[in-house]
């Protein structure tokens, strides 16, 4: 038997072992919980700064048997005390240099540069109060690399404005000495923005009903055509709103 195989199989018996006796909740007439099976994702292109450029189900499985997952229930009201809760698990240190990423779009060197910049900007989008949470928390030891997604409970400060609630992927890098050396912050920017002026509901309207039945047409054309290719495409892009602005003004 292969090793890979051995390994799945050890990790089945494990799951089978630590699974919940359901027969008691089943005799009492209790509602049986459901079960959710998680699978590991299957990545062909790297992702942050962590992932192999080349992986396959193997690599997988035997990186999540290495993995030192830990389960890190944060709440905090204001991200530096989210900050400071969530690195005293791996009793990880913050001196006030960082490199921070701000989801690619701006990148700050100092943790007294980070929390302004939070305060002004949630100032800005009418936000009064943050709650941050903690979810997947995942710790690889190895790579001196914990990572997580970050729940944000957005309340605002004018009534008309909608709460929402948001999630980010953070990456935490750290040094021999436990210091924490850079942060890598992700999430889809547009989509915090629409939250935050209260038409996300509009837009996601919009992009259902006009926009994906539009789109849906000119895929059919464009692959019967026969001539999907990289070239073809972009010379779409180029003629299109030519054409649009031709029509609009001059036709």
């Amino acid at each position: 038997m292969c090793e890979s195989t051995t390994t799945t199989l050890k990790r089945r018996n494990r799951a089978h072992e630590s699974a919940p006796d359901l027969s008691s909740s089943s005799a009492s007439g209790q509602k049986q919980p459901t079960r959710i099976k998680n699978l590991q994702p299957y990545t062909k292109s790297p992702v942050g700064n962590f992932t192999s450029r080349t992986t396959s189900p193997e690599q997988i499985i035997e990186k999540h048997d290495r993995t030192d997952a830990q389960k890190c229930l944060v709440a905090q009201v204001g991200l530096e005390n989210f900050i400071r809760s969530i690195v005293a698990p791996l009793n990880l240190k913050l001196p006030d240099a960082v490199r921070f990423n701000m989801n690619g779009a701006g990148r700050l060197q100092s943790w007294e540069d980070v929390y302004l910049a939070e305060r002004v900007y949630t100032r800005c989008l009418g936000i009064s109060k943050r709650i941050y949470q903690t979810h997947s928390y995942t710790h690889e030891p190895d790579k001196k690399l914990a990572y997580f997604i970050l729940e944000e409970h957005n309340e605002r400060s004018m009534s008309f404005l909608p709460g929402f609630d948001f999630y980010v992927l953070v990456f935490t890098y750290y040094d021999d000495a436990n210091n924490v050396t850079a942060v890598d912050v992700q999430y889809d920017q547009v989509s915090f923005f629409l939250h935050c002026m209260g038409v996300v509901q509009a837009q996601a309207w919009f992009m259902e009903r006009v926009v994906t039945p539009v789109v849906l047409v000119w895929a059919k054309a464009y692959n019967a055509s026969g001539l999907v290719n990289p070239f073809t495409f972009m010379l779409q892009l180029m003629i299109g709103p030519l054409a649009l602005v031709y029509w609009l003004f001059w036709a």
